[in-house]
């Protein structure tokens, strides 16, 4: 028998998750029903639990980094999904807007990315949520032997490869260095070795440094050295070619001008910043150093397939970067955890 009701985490004030119950909406003829498995807590989420991100409304059922395993299909589905298959989740997208239309899908002009697109009480799209239903085309396939944690990486890698696009990466040749150490900063950092880059991590905290070492990345530790050093030391004083801004601070945007190489680097600011972090540079210099400020924001439709496809082939491995597994019923713990400085991704397990 399916399921007609689902558990979901919601965020009602700064500081406080909870978990509460609904009625599942009637499945579409174009919809997948998914038993959602697990959905780990990114950035965005646990920042507005702590308060920085409060503009995104509450009550928020967020969460977006989610897999489970698909447990019926409507009429329509086709043969593209089967029960039984393991999906991620995409953000639902129109499909008919200008942006979408050029793939475009996390800045579709119809559907606001955490807005009140599911219900007319509650902001996002309930990612911790054990049973989910959505359209059909809002779903990555993925490999069966991937843990739920694992698969549910396909929305930030998806953004990683959105940005690695717009820095023109040459294989074999650039040296890019990344400024931070955490989830995102190690995964740009996977990503940009993947493409057959040389990759410098500048981070601080012992653990994320180990966990940079055990990935096989040269790392600098950014607390106990100064990194700019360290950068023109490591590249014969010639600087980087790439430098990936994935600190949302304004002393990571300095150490990136600083550390470019003199002419035609380019700098990728990958990460938001809360409080908005400064950058001041004199635009004579980027005029004369042909120098590249290079923003980056969501991913494009091939950007979700292609993630989808590197994680389930393990081209990209994130299994250090999942800190721990917490059950849904313990989501204000999870939400503890998640946001303690030098932690990775807390995974929240949505079937108990």
């Amino acid at each position: 028998m399916l399921p007609n009701k689902m558990r979901f985490a919601v965020l009602t004030e700064k500081g406080h998750a909870e978990v509460r119950e609904k009625e599942l909406p009637k499945l579409s003829e174009d919809e997948l029903l998914v038993k959602q498995e697990a959905c780990n807590i990114c950035t965005t989420d646990y920042q507005q639990w702590v308060g920085l991100r409060e503009h995104q409304g509450y009550p928020m059922a967020g969460g977006h980094e989610a897999s489970g395993i698909v447990i019926a299909k409507g009429d329509q589905v086709g043969d593209a999904f089967e029960v039984g298959d393991r999906v991620s989740i995409l953000y639902d997208y129109c499909g008919i807007c200008d942006n979408c239309k050029a793939g475009m899908i996390t800045i579709c002009q119809n559907k606001k990315l955490f807005g009140k697109n599911y219900s007319d009480e509650y902001y996002g799209i309930f990612g911790f949520s054990d049973y989910f239903i959505r359209n059909a085309k809002s779903f990555v396939k993925m490999n069966l032997a991937l843990s739920p944690s694992e698969a549910g990486f396909v929305e930030p890698l998806g953004s990683v490869l959105h940005g690695m696009r717009k820095i023109r990466l040459r294989g074999g040749y650039d040296t890019v260095v990344v400024i931070g150490a955490g989830t995102m900063g190690l995964m740009n950092a996977a990503v940009a070795r993947a493409m057959g880059a040389r990759v410098i991590v500048s981070g601080r905290g012992e653990k994320k440094l180990e966990t940079g070492r055990k990935m096989g990345f040269e790392m600098i530790d950014a607390g106990n050295t100064n990194p700019v050093e360290e950068v023109k030391r490591l590249t014969n004083g010639r600087g980087a070619d790439a430098v990936i801004v994935s600190a949302g601070a304004a002393l990571a945007n300095q150490q990136a001008l600083e550390m470019v190489k003199n002419q035609h680097g380019r700098i990728l600011l990958y990460a938001a910043g809360y409080p908005v972090p400064e950058l001041n540079i004199d635009s004579n210099l980027i005029h004369y150093k042909n120098l590249e400020l290079i923003g980056t924001f969501g991913s494009t439709l091939e950007d979700f397939n292609h993630a989808g496809k590197m994680l389930s082939e393990r081209r990209i491995h994130v299994s250090y970067l999942i800190e721990e597994k917490i059950p849904l019923t313990n989501i204000q713990e999870a939400f503890e955890k998640a946001s303690a400085k030098g932690n990775f991704r807390v995974s929240v397990v949505l079937q108990e």
